[in-house]
Protein backbone atom coordinates (compact mmCIF):
# COMPACT_ATOMS: atom_id res chain seq x y z
CA UNK A 1 0.00 0.00 0.00
CA UNK A 2 1.35 3.39 -0.92
CA UNK A 3 2.02 6.52 1.05
CA UNK A 4 -1.28 8.31 0.41
CA UNK A 5 -3.43 5.50 1.76
CA UNK A 6 -1.28 4.86 4.80
CA UNK A 7 -0.30 8.37 5.78
CA UNK A 8 -3.20 10.61 4.85
CA UNK A 9 -4.06 11.13 8.52
CA UNK A 10 -1.99 12.90 11.14
CA UNK A 11 -2.07 15.60 13.75
CA UNK A 12 -4.86 17.43 11.94
CA UNK A 13 -7.00 14.38 11.16
CA UNK A 14 -7.93 12.83 7.85
CA UNK A 15 -7.35 15.55 5.28
CA UNK A 16 -7.17 18.16 8.04
CA UNK A 17 -7.65 21.86 7.47
CA UNK A 18 -5.85 21.56 4.16
CA UNK A 19 -8.61 19.53 2.54
CA UNK A 20 -11.15 22.25 1.59
CA UNK A 21 -8.56 24.47 -0.09
CA UNK A 22 -6.97 21.52 -1.86
CA UNK A 23 -10.34 20.36 -3.17
CA UNK A 24 -11.08 23.83 -4.47
CA UNK A 25 -8.56 23.36 -7.28
CA UNK A 26 -8.91 19.61 -7.68
CA UNK A 27 -10.60 19.87 -11.06
CA UNK A 28 -8.02 18.33 -13.37
CA UNK A 29 -5.38 19.90 -15.53
CA UNK A 30 -5.99 23.49 -16.55
CA UNK A 31 -2.54 24.20 -17.93
CA UNK A 32 -1.03 24.25 -21.39
CA UNK A 33 -0.71 20.49 -21.81
CA UNK A 34 -2.70 17.42 -20.82
CA UNK A 35 -1.35 13.92 -20.14
CA UNK A 36 -1.47 11.23 -22.76
CA UNK A 37 -2.91 8.01 -21.42
CA UNK A 38 -0.88 4.84 -21.70
CA UNK A 39 2.37 4.27 -23.50
CA UNK A 40 5.92 4.43 -22.23
CA UNK A 41 7.55 7.43 -20.62
CA UNK A 42 6.92 10.38 -22.94
CA UNK A 43 7.92 13.94 -22.19
CA UNK A 44 6.88 16.59 -24.67
CA UNK A 45 9.60 18.84 -26.00
CA UNK A 46 8.90 21.70 -28.33
CA UNK A 47 12.35 21.32 -29.86
CA UNK A 48 14.42 18.16 -29.51
CA UNK A 49 17.61 17.54 -31.36
CA UNK A 50 19.71 14.53 -32.20
CA UNK A 51 20.41 11.88 -29.58
CA UNK A 52 23.32 12.71 -27.38
CA UNK A 53 24.44 13.34 -23.86
CA UNK A 54 24.96 10.73 -21.18
CA UNK A 55 23.06 7.48 -21.15
CA UNK A 56 22.00 7.80 -24.77
CA UNK A 57 19.20 10.21 -23.96
CA UNK A 58 18.09 12.90 -26.34
CA UNK A 59 19.73 16.29 -26.05
CA UNK A 60 17.54 19.37 -25.97
CA UNK A 61 19.45 20.75 -28.94
CA UNK A 62 19.04 24.41 -29.80
CA UNK A 63 17.49 25.24 -26.44
CA UNK A 64 14.98 23.68 -24.11
CA UNK A 65 11.20 24.11 -24.56
CA UNK A 66 9.95 27.49 -23.40
CA UNK A 67 6.55 26.28 -22.18
CA UNK A 68 5.62 23.77 -19.47
CA UNK A 69 4.81 20.28 -20.75
CA UNK A 70 2.95 17.41 -19.02
CA UNK A 71 3.10 13.75 -20.01
CA UNK A 72 2.36 10.24 -18.71
CA UNK A 73 5.17 7.90 -17.57
CA UNK A 74 5.69 4.33 -16.37
CA UNK A 75 7.84 3.64 -13.32
CA UNK A 76 6.33 0.52 -11.75
CA UNK A 77 9.52 -0.82 -10.15
CA UNK A 78 10.55 2.49 -8.62
CA UNK A 79 6.96 3.11 -7.45
CA UNK A 80 6.85 -0.25 -5.66
CA UNK A 81 10.04 0.60 -3.80
CA UNK A 82 8.54 3.94 -2.70
CA UNK A 83 5.67 2.45 -0.69
CA UNK A 84 5.54 3.35 2.99
CA UNK A 85 6.37 -0.17 4.10
CA UNK A 86 9.35 -0.56 1.78
CA UNK A 87 10.84 2.87 2.53
CA UNK A 88 10.55 2.48 6.30
CA UNK A 89 12.02 -1.02 6.16
CA UNK A 90 14.99 0.17 4.10
CA UNK A 91 15.61 3.69 5.42
CA UNK A 92 13.69 4.13 8.67
CA UNK A 93 16.89 4.64 10.68
CA UNK A 94 18.56 6.83 8.07
CA UNK A 95 18.94 10.49 8.93
CA UNK A 96 17.29 12.82 6.42
CA UNK A 97 17.61 16.59 6.06
CA UNK A 98 14.38 18.58 6.07
CA UNK A 99 13.90 22.03 4.53
CA UNK A 100 11.55 24.83 5.46
CA UNK A 101 8.62 25.38 3.11
CA UNK A 102 9.34 28.99 2.21
CA UNK A 103 10.80 30.50 -0.92
CA UNK A 104 14.42 30.44 0.25
CA UNK A 105 14.43 27.33 2.51
CA UNK A 106 17.15 28.69 4.78
CA UNK A 107 16.56 26.40 7.75
CA UNK A 108 17.62 22.75 7.69
CA UNK A 109 16.78 20.09 10.29
CA UNK A 110 18.19 16.56 10.48
CA UNK A 111 16.25 13.64 11.98
CA UNK A 112 15.61 9.92 11.35
CA UNK A 113 13.37 9.22 8.39
CA UNK A 114 10.98 7.17 10.54
CA UNK A 115 10.49 10.12 12.92
CA UNK A 116 9.63 12.34 9.97
CA UNK A 117 7.08 9.87 8.62
CA UNK A 118 5.44 9.19 11.99
CA UNK A 119 5.46 12.69 13.49
CA UNK A 120 5.75 15.37 10.78
CA UNK A 121 4.12 13.92 7.69
CA UNK A 122 0.65 15.31 8.37
CA UNK A 123 -1.64 17.71 6.49
CA UNK A 124 -0.49 21.31 6.33
CA UNK A 125 -1.88 23.71 8.92
CA UNK A 126 -3.06 26.77 6.90
CA UNK A 127 -2.09 29.05 9.79
CA UNK A 128 1.57 27.96 9.79
CA UNK A 129 4.21 30.07 8.08
CA UNK A 130 6.67 28.62 5.63
CA UNK A 131 9.59 28.76 8.05
CA UNK A 132 7.53 26.80 10.59
CA UNK A 133 6.84 23.97 8.12
CA UNK A 134 9.43 21.25 7.55
CA UNK A 135 9.34 18.68 4.79
CA UNK A 136 11.64 16.24 3.04
CA UNK A 137 12.74 17.33 -0.42
CA UNK A 138 16.25 17.56 -1.78
CA UNK A 139 19.46 17.35 0.27
CA UNK A 140 19.34 13.61 -0.41
CA UNK A 141 22.12 11.25 0.59
CA UNK A 142 22.44 9.39 -2.69
CA UNK A 143 25.08 7.04 -1.29
CA UNK A 144 22.94 5.88 1.63
CA UNK A 145 19.80 5.70 -0.54
CA UNK A 146 21.56 4.14 -3.55
CA UNK A 147 19.51 0.93 -3.36
CA UNK A 148 16.42 3.00 -4.18
CA UNK A 149 17.75 5.59 -6.62
CA UNK A 150 19.50 3.09 -8.88
CA UNK A 151 16.04 1.92 -9.94
CA UNK A 152 14.94 5.38 -11.06
CA UNK A 153 14.90 6.08 -14.79
CA UNK A 154 14.87 9.85 -15.39
CA UNK A 155 13.20 11.44 -18.42
CA UNK A 156 15.38 10.70 -21.46
CA UNK A 157 16.31 14.29 -22.22
CA UNK A 158 19.16 16.50 -21.11
CA UNK A 159 20.97 19.73 -21.88
CA UNK A 160 24.28 19.55 -23.72
CA UNK A 161 27.24 20.05 -21.43
CA UNK A 162 25.31 19.56 -18.18
CA UNK A 163 24.87 16.76 -15.65
CA UNK A 164 21.36 16.39 -14.16
CA UNK A 165 20.78 16.58 -10.41
CA UNK A 166 17.97 14.77 -8.60
CA UNK A 167 15.81 15.73 -5.63
CA UNK A 168 13.58 13.14 -3.98
CA UNK A 169 10.78 14.15 -1.63
CA UNK A 170 7.86 13.03 0.52
CA UNK A 171 5.37 15.56 1.88
CA UNK A 172 1.93 15.78 3.46
CA UNK A 173 -1.34 17.00 1.97
CA UNK A 174 -1.51 20.78 1.67
CA UNK A 175 2.26 21.21 1.84
CA UNK A 176 4.33 22.77 -0.90
CA UNK A 177 6.76 25.54 -1.74
CA UNK A 178 5.72 29.13 -2.54
CA UNK A 179 6.78 30.87 -5.73
CA UNK A 180 10.42 30.64 -6.76
CA UNK A 181 12.45 29.98 -9.91
CA UNK A 182 15.57 28.15 -11.03
CA UNK A 183 16.88 26.31 -14.07
CA UNK A 184 14.83 23.91 -16.23
CA UNK A 185 13.93 20.36 -15.27
CA UNK A 186 11.31 17.71 -14.73
CA UNK A 187 8.99 16.96 -11.81
CA UNK A 188 7.57 13.45 -11.49
CA UNK A 189 4.95 12.22 -9.01
CA UNK A 190 5.29 8.64 -7.77
CA UNK A 191 2.38 8.64 -5.30
CA UNK A 192 -0.29 11.26 -4.71
CA UNK A 193 -0.97 14.44 -6.71
CA UNK A 194 0.89 17.73 -6.96
CA UNK A 195 -0.70 20.98 -8.13
CA UNK A 196 1.53 23.45 -10.00
CA UNK A 197 1.08 27.18 -10.54
CA UNK A 198 3.40 28.76 -13.13
CA UNK A 199 4.20 32.22 -14.49
CA UNK A 200 6.65 33.05 -17.31
CA UNK A 201 9.88 34.80 -16.26
CA UNK A 202 8.67 38.27 -17.21
CA UNK A 203 5.55 38.03 -15.03
CA UNK A 204 6.44 38.17 -11.32
CA UNK A 205 3.63 36.70 -9.20
CA UNK A 206 2.05 38.34 -6.21
CA UNK A 207 3.14 36.37 -3.15
CA UNK A 208 4.87 36.51 0.25
CA UNK A 209 8.03 34.34 0.45
CA UNK A 210 7.20 33.12 3.97
CA UNK A 211 3.54 32.26 3.38
CA UNK A 212 2.76 28.73 2.30
CA UNK A 213 1.22 27.90 -1.05
CA UNK A 214 -1.91 26.81 0.82
CA UNK A 215 -2.21 30.27 2.42
CA UNK A 216 -1.60 31.92 -0.99
CA UNK A 217 -4.33 29.76 -2.51
CA UNK A 218 -6.75 30.73 0.23
CA UNK A 219 -5.94 34.45 0.51
CA UNK A 220 -4.43 35.71 -2.77
CA UNK A 221 -5.58 33.43 -5.56
CA UNK A 222 -9.32 34.33 -5.28
CA UNK A 223 -8.49 38.04 -5.65
CA UNK A 224 -6.57 37.68 -8.92
CA UNK A 225 -8.13 38.89 -12.14
CA UNK A 226 -8.40 36.18 -14.80
CA UNK A 227 -5.56 37.79 -16.75
CA UNK A 228 -3.33 37.71 -13.65
CA UNK A 229 -3.86 34.06 -12.82
CA UNK A 230 -1.07 31.52 -13.38
CA UNK A 231 -0.93 28.57 -15.70
CA UNK A 232 -2.03 25.56 -13.66
CA UNK A 233 -1.99 21.79 -13.81
CA UNK A 234 -2.17 18.81 -11.48
CA UNK A 235 0.48 16.12 -11.84
CA UNK A 236 -1.05 12.73 -11.07
CA UNK A 237 0.89 9.68 -9.96
CA UNK A 238 2.75 8.38 -13.00
CA UNK A 239 3.05 11.75 -14.75
CA UNK A 240 5.98 14.09 -15.30
CA UNK A 241 6.00 17.86 -15.86
CA UNK A 242 8.70 19.75 -17.72
CA UNK A 243 9.28 23.23 -16.25
CA UNK A 244 11.27 25.73 -18.36
CA UNK A 245 14.23 27.85 -17.33
CA UNK A 246 13.48 30.69 -14.89
CA UNK A 247 9.73 30.17 -14.84
CA UNK A 248 8.14 31.16 -11.55
CA UNK A 249 6.32 28.26 -9.94
CA UNK A 250 4.65 27.24 -6.69
CA UNK A 251 3.58 23.72 -5.73
CA UNK A 252 0.81 22.24 -3.59
CA UNK A 253 0.59 18.56 -2.67
CA UNK A 254 -3.09 17.58 -2.82
CA UNK A 255 -2.39 14.27 -1.05
CA UNK A 256 0.46 12.81 0.91
CA UNK A 257 2.84 12.57 -2.03
CA UNK A 258 6.11 10.98 -3.11
CA UNK A 259 7.91 12.81 -5.91
CA UNK A 260 11.26 13.33 -7.60
CA UNK A 261 12.65 16.20 -9.66
CA UNK A 262 15.42 16.19 -12.25
CA UNK A 263 17.23 19.53 -12.53
CA UNK A 264 18.95 19.97 -15.88
CA UNK A 265 21.25 22.87 -15.02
Amino acid sequence: MGFPACLATGAHGGGGAAAPAARALDAGCAGPARPRRGGRRRVAAARTGRAGGRGGGAALHGGAPDRPQLRRVRAARFRALCSRQRLLASFGDSVVRLSTANTYSYQKVDLPFQDYVEHLLHPQDPASLGNDTLYFFGDNNFTEWASLFRHYSPPPFGLLGTTPAYSFGIAGAGSGVPFHWHGPGFSEVIYGRKRWFLYPPEKTPEFHPNKTTLAWLRDTYPTLAPSARPLECTIQAGEVLYFPDRWWHATLNLDTSVFISTFLS
